[in-house]
């Protein structure tokens, strides 16, 4: 298989196992967590951390054992902590997050029935004392009676043990009012409910199981199960509808005109309209924590027994009476705390309901995950690739970002709580994927491309090559192309003047200063000749501009040795002038060389004349030199025509030109340069009539303004010595050189 289609098939089951877990086809654990992990902590970012004290917590806590009494407490404590909360305290709903499965005998009345039916059964003093004590002593009644005719919610709970216990209230709906829909509630084979004196007289109920997930946490809670075909609801639920006077309530589907829709809430119709309450299809609805523990004032039990609670400070509320007490063990793990009092879940759940901030997914939250997961997943497998890394990345980045400020959003402003971890897993996996595939495949390409051309060619065009491999090769091909000559003037004299370090480091200073130059635009350095560096454009990256970009390299080196003379004359070494030869047409190209060793170079009658090119910058005192054909590739670049020559090897003569400046520097210095220029071609123009006093007049102008130039004292000597001499008719100013 190609690497290619390696990594496309890998990044395909990479999304395709995503969108399986999307679609509920199978169950991921680590992305579940992930999900987790990811809701919990977008709840506790998000969450206000205010105190509501529309509801409060009477806490069973040490203080109050301690004060009041090892749990369970008599049912007369208990009696008389509901009359203070309803007479004294005034408050508006009591709900008990406590069950009270067992009868009381802590009052003794039972050993005094029992003595009263036996040995004292004949004893009136004592059957009326007993007759008088009864009332007083039945604790279980006095808490009955004190749960009777007011707003009281009792706990119980549902379990799937052997037997039930106790008594519960009377189902929330009844079985038909789920219809024929489908139902995916949680079911159970019991419960354990409190004595049927107590539910009896209180008449409503509310179950506190909650809902735990796979990692121990306490996200969700039941608001309506099924337990023997009927349906019960939670204690929070219960609570709100005693709040507003027992309202009722009913199930809502997300489509009621499919029989297959699932359930998607429970609308509580009251005095104030319906209020829709989100659920899932079990119909349990995510806990809208407010903040950390303590989001509720918390009032110890023991202090509304004693009446130590400031005046007012329970009036209207919700009350719920739960415990904190450690050995009580009423502690959940919860998204805002490891251990996490059972009845502030319950508190959170109502407060949630009161302020409609329950989140919930929507029932196309799978069909919309997978949905993208699918567009994502192609874009990353077959868009990505052929991005550069950086780009890549930016492009990872800004989808991961796009990904998260959507999530932040539609849990801010809709409510919704959308799994976001597969999308995510698959934005990472996929990148980390096409990254790796990169630096241990791709990277090997360029690594082999480096090998074959990392020496000639700049790292920017090996990193372009690398991109369609199957495009460059090092077999031999014709190609117009264009190639320079740069050889230092005088290189031996220089030489015996130094040390052999020193030339070292001078030579690896000029060759690297050179070869940078050379890079810099997209040049290909082909080989060191000595001093000699040769170079090439147009292969093996095709360059359209490869004249252009090679005239402009050699600029640059003209400049470069500058700045590296100013260096050599600091160390007291002596300074470099160097001749260079540039020439555009067409050349073989390719690795050539034999089994012991091979070159990537070019060859041909325009490499030769190249390096003609370079030996006449002697010759002619000027330190670049470009053929006719290279001019006209770049109409742009001023040049200053130098002769017409023959070189050796060549029957046909070819003019010569030097640059002087690319257009855009010309403009500035229009002026000046446009005189020297005109006056220089008015003197070749007589040269070439053999007008020579005007030609001679002209250079002697020349020299005067611009005495550096010593291509104007190399025409007035060739002009002596053709005065003397006896020309042809055909003379045309052509000058033949029979040497390099």
């Amino acid at each position: 298989m190609k690497p290619y289609g390696l990594r496309y098939l890998l990044g395909l089951i990479i999304t395709l196992t995503l969108l399986g877990h999307a679609l509920h086809r199978y169950d991921v654990r680590f992305i579940d967590s992930l999900d987790g992990m990811i809701y919990d902590a977008q709840m506790r970012l998000s969450m206000p951390r205010t105190i509501d004290r529309r509801i409060a917590i009477i806490d069973i806590d040490e203080k109050s054992l301690a004060e009041v009494g090892r749990w369970p407490w008599d049912r007369a404590r208990m009696a008389a902590l509901v009359n203070a909360l309803f007479e004294r305290e005034r408050v508006a709903v009591l709900g008990f997050d406590v069950v009270f499965a067992e009868p009381d005998a802590s009052s003794g009345l039972d050993v005094l029935k029992r003595l009263g039916s036996g040995e004292l059964r004949g004893n009136t003093d004592f059957q009326q004392a007993l007759a008088a004590l009864a009332p007083a002593l039945d604790y279980d009644q006095r808490f009955a009676d004190a749960l009777r005719g007011r707003p009281i919610v009792l706990g119980y709970y549902f379990a799937n043990q052997a037997r039930s216990t106790g008594a519960i209230p009377p189902p929330a709906m009844p079985s038909t009012a789920f219809g024929v829909y489908p139902m995916t509630l949680f079911d159970w084979s019991s419960h354990g409910g409190n004595l049927p004196v107590f539910q009896a007289a209180a008449g409503r109920g509310g179950f506190f199981n909650p809902v735990i997930d796979f990692d121990g946490m306490v996200r969700r809670v039941p608001l309506i199960t099924e337990y023997h075909g009927a349906y019960y609801e939670a204690l929070s639920l219960a609570v709100v509808r005693a709040l507003f006077g027992d309202a009722a309530i009913t199930p809502v589907f997300g489509d009621p005109a499919d029989p297959d829709s699932r359930l998607t809430g429970i609308a509580l119709h009251t005095p104030r309209g319906t209020m829709s309450i989100p659920v899932d299809s079990n119909g349990a609805a995510l806990v809208s924590y407010r903040g950390y523990q303590h989001s509720y004032p918390y009032y110890s039990a023991a202090d509304v027994l004693t009446g130590h609670t400031a005046p007012g400070a329970l009036r209207g509320k919700i009350v719920l009476i739960g415990t904190t007490a450690p050995g009580l063990v009423d502690q959940r793990s919860t998204p805002v705390g490891e251990v996490f009092p059972g009845v502030e879940v319950h508190a959170n759940l109502i407060g949630g309901m009161l302020d409609g901030t329950i989140r919930s997914q929507p029932m196309f939250a799978g069909t919309a995950q997978a949905l993208v997961l699918l567009v994502v997943g192609v874009l990353m497998i077959f868009a990505w690739p052929w991005r550069k890394p950086t780009h890549a990345t930016l492009l990872t980045v800004l989808l991961g970002g796009g990904v998260v400020a959507a999530y932040l959003a539609l849990w801010r402003y809709e409510l919704w709580a959308l799994p976001v971890a597969s999308l995510l897993l698959e934005i990472g996996t996929l990148f980390v994927l096409n990254m790796s595939y990169g630096f241990f495949v791709e990277s090997r390409a360029k690594r082999k491309f480096a090998e074959l051309f990392g020496h000639y060619v700049p790292p920017e065009l090996v990193e372009e090559m690398s991109r369609h491999p199957e495009s460059y090769s090092m077999a031999g091909r014709r190609a117009e192309l264009t190639v320079l000559f740069c050889d230092v003037i005088e290189f031996t004299a220089i030489a015996e003047t130094l040390e052999p370090e020193q030339l070292a480091v001078l030579m690896n200073d000029y060759l690297g200063t050179m070869t940078a130059v050379i890079r810099q635009h997209r040049g290909t350095l082909d080989k060191y000749i000595g001093d000699a560096i040769m170079g090439f454009w147009g292969a093996p990256v095709e360059d359209s501009e490869h004249a252009r970009h090679a005239v402009e390299a050699a600029l640059g080196m003209r400049a470069a040795l500058i700045d590296l003379n100013q260096t050599l004359a600091a160390r007291g070494w002596p300074t470099l002038q160097v001749g260079i030869g540039i020439n555009t047409g067409p050349m073989t190209v390719g690795d050539m060389g034999s089994t012991v060793r091979k070159a990537y170079t070019v060859m041909g009658d325009a490499v030769n004349l190249a390096a003609r090119l370079e030996g006449l910058t002697r010759r002619y005192k000027v330190d670049i030199i470009v053929g006719e054909t290279t001019r006209e590739r770049v109409p742009d670049i001023v040049f200053r025509e130098i002769d017409r020559v023959r070189v050796k090897g060549r029957l046909r003569p070819v003019a010569v030109f030097e640059p002087r400046l690319s257009s855009g520097l010309w403009a500035t210095t229009e002026a000046a340069q446009n005189g020297e220029l005109a006056q220089w071609q008015a003197a070749l123009q007589h040269y070439r009539a053999q007008d020579w006093d005007a030609a001679e007049g002209a250079l002697a102008a020349l020299m005067e303004r611009y005495p550096e130039c010593g291509l104007y004292a190399v025409y007035r000597q060739r002009i002596a010595a053709l005065r003397g001499a006896l020309l042809p008719t055909d003379w045309d100013g052509v000058n033949t050189f029979d040497t390099k």
